[in-house]
């Protein structure tokens, strides 16, 4: 029993990791109607920034300031250099943009600061706390639970009671519609574009402490567990985002503890096709309307 509960407090130790990446896809999903597969080298790339600042000035939450705001930006610059422009040839040409675009940064990346592990300092102490003789959660581990609920609640917040995040839904339903209704598309695009970066830069400060360490290939992995929790949870539910990350960590642990590492990636694929099998819009998905 206390190997199970020890399986379990890990497993939602790492959930809240993927549940917080899996929070970007969900928000760019929602604003722009496209998987980004290059939120984990964009993330990188902003972790990069924040951890220089980090040396910089010696303080994590400057660092972690640095990144969100970077994150912010190439959020940006990448829907309005790139996307834009790919957008109008259909979904399949900004995916194909985004994978080449992932390459692009791990080349550079690895050109400015090579491809030595780097060690990232975390804010609070990884040590996990003692709870009836079983090892719990570590205050880095309640950190970053906290930060994605939080992020869960004000994403929540933007898309259902603020009229910005009502005008992000209208241009990615119906794009059409809203420029007939005096919504700018292109801007909310962009924002959605910033955000989306600006929480896959948070998650990436949040991810690469764990152990992970810093170098162009960190988010590698962690954006395949990540992209399957947003599906379990569905694309278009924030709060389905941190269900699905916290359940994939809770079975990545199980499997792990109880068969063995090598079972992992499996364990992952069958996950993600039980789920498209019986759900396809993931647990939290809504009722769609019949078209006849």
């Amino acid at each position: 029993m206390e190997r199970f509960w020890f399986l379990t407090f890990d497993g939602l130790a790492a959930g809240a990791v993927y549940a917080a990446f899996a929070l970007a896809l969900v928000l760019i999903w929602r604003a722009a109607r496209v998987v980004n597969f290059a939120q984990g080298a964009m993330a990188v790339a902003t972790a990069y920034v924040g951890y220089a600042v980090v040396s910089a000035t010696g303080s994590y939450w400057l660092g972690l300031a640095a990144a969100i705001l970077s994150g912010l930006a190439l959020g940006a610059i990448v829907e309005r250099v790139l996307m834009r422009f790919a957008g109008p040839g259909g979904p399949l040409n900004q995916v194909i943009v985004a994978l080449g675009l992932v390459l692009v940064i791990q080349a550079v990346l690895g050109m400015v600061f090579g491809n030595d592990y780097r060690p990232a300092p975390a804010p609070f102490d990884t040590d996990a706390l003692t709870i009836g003789g079983v090892a719990a959660l570590s205050p880095y581990d309640l950190w970053v639970l906290g930060a994605a609920l939080t992020v869960v609640a004000l994403l929540a917040l933007l898309f259902t009671r603020t009229p910005v995040g009502l005008r992000m839904r209208a241009a990615a339903f119906a794009p059409e519609v809203s420029r007939l209704l005096g919504v700018s598309v292109g801007r909310m695009l962009t924002l959605g574009w910033a955000l989306a970066a600006g929480v896959g830069a948070l998650a990436g400060m949040l991810v690469v402490p764990t152990g992970l360490g810093l170098h162009s290939h960190a988010m590698d992995l962690v954006f395949v567990v990540a992209f399957t929790a947003a599906v379990v949870g569905g694309l278009d539910s924030p709060v389905g985002a941190v269900v699905g990350g916290l359940l994939v960590g809770l079975i990545l642990s199980y499997v792990t503890g109880y068969l063995g590492p090598d079972t992992t990636p499996l364990a992952v694929l069958v996950l993600l096709l039980s789920v498209l099998l019986v759900r396809p819009g993931g647990l939290f998905s809504a009722a769609r309307a019949r078209h006849v």
